[in-house]
This record gives C-alpha cells, sequence and structure tokens, in this order.
C-alpha cells in the first residue's frame, strides 16, 4: 500500500499530502474495496465479492470485477475505468479516466488482457482481447488496441498501431510527444 501511494505523489503533482491520496483519491479507495473482493473471490465465497465490487462502482465510479488480478495500479481520476474478470495488471500501471480492459469472448476462458508493468494507457482507450501489452508501452488516448504489442512501445489509433519503439524511462507521461499514426509530416495536410 505504501509503494502505492509513494507512487501517486510522484505521478500527481497536484497531490497535497500521502493522507489526502489515501482518503479522497478514487483510485485508491477502488483499489482497497478490489483486494477484499478478490480475497473473497479467490475463497469461492458466492455473492459477496460482487456485492463489494458493486459498492466500490457506486463510490467510486471505477467497475473492477472481483476476479481481475491488479498489481499496484495507479488509476487517476478514474471515474468510467472498466476492469474485466480475467485482465491481468503488473505493478506501476498507470490508467486514466474512461478506459475499458474488455473481453472478446462469451466462453468461460482467459478473454481480457495482460498487461504489463509501467503502461500507461490513456484516457478513454479501450484494450480487447486476451492479448498482452509490452511492459513500459504508452497507449494514446481513445486508441483502441486489439494485437498484442511489444514491450516499450508507443500504440495509437483505432485499430491501434505501433507507431513508434523504445520509450525512454521517464517519457511515459510526455503524452505531448505522441504523434497520429499517420506521422508528423502527413498531418500537415
Amino acid at each position: 500500500m505504501w509503494k502505492l501511494l509513494s507512487d501517486y505523489r510522484r505521478y500527481d503533482p497536484a497531490a497535497q499530502s500521502t493522507l489526502e491520496i489515501f482518503l479522497f483519491y478514487p483510485g485508491v479507495k477502488a483499489l482497497l474495496f478490489h483486494r477484499v473482493a478478490h480475497f473473497f473471490f479467490k475463497l469461492k465465497i458466492p455473492l459477496l465479492p460482487r456485492f463489494i465490487s458493486e459498492l466500490s462502482r457506486f463510490l467510486t465510479g471505477i467497475d473492477i470485477h472481483p476476479g481481475a488480478q491488479m498489481g499496484a495500479v495507479i488509476i487517476d481520476h478514474g471515474m468510467g475505468v472498466v476492469i474485466g474478470e480475467t485482465a491481468i495488471v503488473g505493478d506501476g500501471v498507470i490508467i486514466y479516466q474512461g478506459v475499458t480492459l474488455g473481453g472478446t469472448s462469451l466462453r468461460r476462458e482467459k478473454r481480457h488482457p495482460t498487461i504489463g508493468e509501467r503502461v500507461v494507457i490513456g484516457a478513454g482507450a479501450k484494450v480487447l482481447g486476451a492479448i498482452e501489452i509490452g511492459a513500459g508501452t504508452r497507449i494514446g488516448s481513445n486508441s483502441v488496441v486489439v494485437e498484442s504489442v511489444p514491450p516499450h512501445s508507443t500504440v495509437v489509433g483505432i485499430p491501434g498501431k505501433v507507431i513508434k519503439r523504445g520509450i525512454r524511462e521517464g517519457e511515459e507521461l510526455n503524452h505531448e510527444k505522441i504523434q497520429d499514426a499517420k506521422g508528423p509530416d502527413e498531418n500537415r495536410g
């Protein structure tokens, strides 16, 4: 928990204190609720995990299925975030508002994405299916990703396309440097 709170402090210059983050950040509350719901989900206790998940969604606007496996994740603002049952999300991932980690199958199988460590998923992005997003990747806002992505890539567009490889440490939040899938010269049109 302390690592999560310190990550929030590092990535949010508006945060005044660790106590403020703990008390008022919906992403922190949603993850705490999720930890409890996931515990009961693993024990196969009926209804209680879903009840806790629904209560969390009502209070935070963040919908995390009790079966999802969540590392130390930052959910920034968070309203409208949906994370499905078989999703696996690694440590250091930053998820912005309106993101969906959704399924594409109706069968009882792995049907949601696996997100590697230190991935940044921009506002409104959709990552769909049993795909893997490599560590250190950036997914641009409103992108729709339906295929696996190698580590340290930048993905934009509908459907999402890798437009850059080799993200350097510290560049993960530089969204202003993400170019459209056409490239900088073709955008002048």
